[in-house]
């Protein structure tokens, strides 16, 4: 069977995958493993109401307190958990995916996203019935409770206004603002609707916003950080600073330079990364990324005298090497930025605040600012195999892979993996140019069709 919990929670097709019984098991869980006082947070998908309220029942039974703090970004249930003293977090929310999905994150009581080990356990408690389950089978510690021991809900009033403060004020104690500058920003019909544009009006930027409304099948079609055309056409039109697009649940974010430019995960973090540096907060002189970051991000960091660690594809594994080595950035080329001294998990307002800081403080434009970085030319091709679990012992695709880089030498690089989901194997290919990238890859992709 394959594993409940996925790389960010548990995720499927609202009603007929990710079930109102596996919500009610999970607030469940969450009040079981973590304890009594649970934050449930949501996003703006229209089976948001129907998750909720069956987690929250499921925390109720389990004898725990839901407080709801509505629809609002996943990084602000993160940020509550450690403000409000709560003994957990509840996210229901799929993301970047399509509206028809859903899904369920769970925070401990630091904020932080639970490890495999503790999900493990979930997963066993989840299979077995949950409470019902193990009351069933006999087991005194998992009782029903009675109706007058079950818990409650309590609406949190000021939990956006909590979290909006919390990003404005990260700016201002630095003694800046973001006054003079225009903002384009695309919010993907999602939950930072309703936190970033007045973050930033607060901080003294104009913002001209879209798709800040939202009906519940909107989220994320064709707009916000995954779909990057409507923000485009926005700072063509509107002749903003800069763009800014979040996912459904903001916990990444991508940038745009006036002049069209991407400036995702990669540059973010070398921008800020330089800036932390240039302020003495870059601990240990060091950025955490992955396997998959973009070349141009190593160079940069390596011409400035700044040490890159790469883990496996993630933001948990990110996070993981940052907690045990005590690093204060890590990310995603995808937009996922954490940064330890503001929050406890990725965080698109908190980012985008703290990369424009920087920005001010270096006197640049952005464009200006994200000149730092140079990328390298990427090609991705996905090999649709039979056994993926075959890459592994594989000789003759190791030997193609180890040619295809001793011709690439320092001015490249292969990176070959499979598919946490789906029966693919990815190549991915790093060079000085497009095509020599592309030559590479295709030639790497052959070999793995061929053998698996």
């Amino acid at each position: 069977m394959a594993r409940l919990f996925g790389t960010d929670g548990v995720r499927g097709v609202a009603n007929t995958e990710l079930t109102c019984e596996m919500a009610y098991r999970l607030g469940q869980a969450a009040a079981t493993f973590m304890g009594g006082t649970i934050i449930v947070g949501k996003d703006t998908r229209l089976s948001g109401d129907m998750l909720e309220a069956a987690a929250s029942a499921g925390i109720m039974s389990a004898g725990g307190t839901a407080m709801l703090a509505g629809v609002i970004p996943t990084p602000a249930v993160a940020f509550l958990v450690n403000t409000l003293h709560a003994d957990g977090g509840l996210v229901i929310s799929a993301s970047h995916n399509p509206p028809e999905y859903n899904g369920i994150k769970l925070f401990d009581a630091h904020g932080f996203k639970l490890p495999d080990e503790v999900e493990d356990r979930i997963e066993e408690f989840i299979t077995s019935g949950g409470l019902e389950g193990a009351a069933a089978r006999g087991d005194e510690d998992a009782a029903m409770l009675p109706g007058d021991k079950v818990g409650v809900t309590v609406p949190i009033e000021d939990a956006t206004e909590l979290y909006i403060d919390h990003a404005v004020q990260s700016v201002k104690d630095e003694g800046i603002d973001f006054s003079g500058m225009h903002i384009a920003l695309d919010t993907g019909h999602g939950a930072s609707s309703l936190t970033s544009p007045e973050a930033f009006r607060r901080l003294g930027a104009k913002v001209t916003v879209i798709n800040d409304d939202y009906s519940g099948v909107d989220i994320n079609v064709n707009c916000g950080s995954t779909h990057l055309e409507p923000l485009s056409q926005l700072m063509r039109e509107s002749g903003a600073d800069v763009g800014i697009a979040h996912d459904g649940d903001a916990d990444r974010v991508i940038l745009m330079t006036p002049e069209g430019d991407v400036i995702d995960g990669d540059f973010v973090e070398a921008v800020c990364a330089l800036d932390m540096r240039d302020r003495g907060i870059l601990a240990k002189n060091t950025v955490v990324s992955t396997i998959m970051c973009n070349m141009g991000l190593v160079k940069a960091m390596e011409k400035a005298g700044i040490n890159v660690v790469q883990t496996k594809v993630g933001d948990r594994y990110v996070l993981e090497e940052m907690r045990a080595h005590g690093y204060a950035i890590g990310g995603e080329q995808s937009g996922h930025m954490i940064l330890l001294q503001y929050n406890s998990t990725g965080d698109g307002l908190m980012t985008a605040c703290q990369f424009l800081a920087a920005v001010v403080r270096s006197g640049k434009t952005v464009s200006e600012a994200a000149k730092v970085m140079t990328r390298y030319p990427q090609t991705l091709i996905n090999v649709k195999v039979a056994d993926k679990h075959a890459l592994e012992g594989n000789k003759a695709v190791a030997d193609e892979v180890a040619a295809v880089e001793a011709e690439l030498g320092d001015e490249g690089r292969v990176v070959i993996r499979p598919s946490g989901t789906e029966p693919l194997i990815r190549v991915m290919v790093e060079a000085s140019s497009a095509d020599v990238a592309q030559s590479a890859c295709e030639r790497v992709a052959a070999v793995v069709e061929r053998e698996l």
